[in-house]
């Protein structure tokens, strides 16, 4: 794009510099966060070690590293099949068939309730197995009635 094209539609070198500048800003407020997270990691760490924490020292560090982490970005999951194969890993423990019926509820067969806010997510899959009829039981005669005296 030469200048004269530039100048020549204001609203959209306006645009152009509005949007830039939003980028530079969003760039230097992430960076600023990490920054100021790693800073107040730095303080935890000397508060930590400074003896004014009344508890444990590993679990002021443990607090410390958990804050910490909180603040970092989230990077994007490289593998997505990843939450499929640790669903699925859940299932190795148990025998045949309830193994198959735990792969099964796990690619989202079955009814699925609750949440993992509430306390945990209760899957269920009803499986109705049609076999051979049950024998029936002989059928005794009644006994006579006692002769009255």
């Amino acid at each position: 794009m030469n200048q004269q094209t530039l100048f020549a539609r204001p609203s959209q070198a306006l645009l152009i510099l509005v949007a830039a500048l939003g980028c530079t800003g969003a760039l230097a407020a992430t960076k600023s966060a990490a920054q100021q997270g790693k800073a107040q990691y730095q303080r935890d760490i000397a508060f930590c070690s400074s003896g004014k924490y009344v508890g444990e020292r590993a679990d002021c560090l443990s607090e410390a590293s958990t804050r910490f982490a909180a603040t970092q970005p989230v990077a994007p999951d490289d593998d997505p099949g990843r939450y499929i194969r640790n669903a699925l890993k859940r299932c190795e423990a148990l025998r045949e068939p309830d193994r198959q019926d735990c792969v099964l509820r796990m690619q989202g067969q079955g009814t699925t309730s609750g949440s993992v806010a509430g306390g945990g997510i209760y899957r269920e899959l009803v499986t109705r197995e049609i076999g051979p009829p049950a024998l029936a039981a002989p059928e005794v005669a009644p006994a006579a009635p006692a002769a009255a005296k």
